[in-house]
């Protein structure tokens, strides 16, 4: 099998969670439980916990050793202040798109990196795969909720396959055109991360919470241990 096949498998497998998050959502939620809200949250915070692990085990570690402290500081910090505008503009649409323009926010970003980076480690391609589909998993789950408040059911998952789409192009693009200058992916991935960041603490964290519920916070720590079972086994 060709690396390109091989992108384009790992880019699937890293997307196609979105579309897969959404189906299942749409079959939880028509069932009312007591449960449900709990759940919900559980799923966000599963989603954070993802998010912190890819920053933490696959991002900042491959930028770190390549750039120097000025473009550390310039390109993490260029991450947070761009999502930070970019979920300023968001707030104005309205929160039923927020979910799913976030998480296309990160999602571009990790599949341009998978794809430049793949040549040269294909396990970490397949580890950036793994923690991409963990998070676009419950961002899937969540963002069907919201979509539905102003698109049908079936409008919605059709939306959410078609972003899931998304990163085979990011992903393809990243080989083609990044995989010579391992420099640009580091910055890349550190613009990424700063970005990510901003949204866990901004948008998906305070979702999880709950008033005398501390079950939902629990997912957090599940979505990091299992981004450090990958990192232990893949790494």
């Amino acid at each position: 099998m060709n690396d390109t096949l091989k992108i384009v498998l790992y880019s699937s497998a890293a997307g196609l969670p979105i579309i897969i998050g959404g189906l299942i959502s749409s079959v939880f939620q028509r069932k009312e439980t007591k449960y449900k809200s709990s759940v919900n949250r559980w799923v966000i915070a599963f989603g954070g916990g993802a998010l912190a692990s890819a920053i933490a085990f696959a991002l900042v570690p491959k930028a770190v050793p390549i750039l120097s402290t000025t473009e550390l500081a310039l390109f993490f910090l260029s991450g947070t202040i761009s999502f930070m505008i970019i979920d300023m503009l968001i707030a104005r649409l309205g929160t039923s798109l927020a979910q799913s323009l976030s998480m296309m926010m990160d999602f571009i970003p990790e599949a341009l990196a998978l794809g430049a980076s793949f040549a040269l480690d294909h396990k970490f391609g397949l580890l950036l795969a793994i923690f991409i589909g963990m998070q676009n998993l419950s961002e899937g789950f969540n963002s069907y909720t919201e979509l539905t408040s102003r698109l049908s059911n079936k409008k919605t998952l059709l939306l959410l396959f078609g972003l899931s789409l998304t990163g085979i192009i990011a992903a393809l693009t990243g080989e083609y055109f990044l995989s010579d200058n391992q420099t640009l992916i580091a910055r890349i991935m550190l613009f990424a991360a700063g970005g990510i960041l901003y949204l866990v603490f901004q948008d998906i964290a305070p979702l999880s919470k709950r008033k005398n519920d501390w079950i939902p916070a629990t997912g957090a720590s599940i979505g990091f241990l299992i981004g450090m079972f990958g990192e232990k086994i893949l790494g």
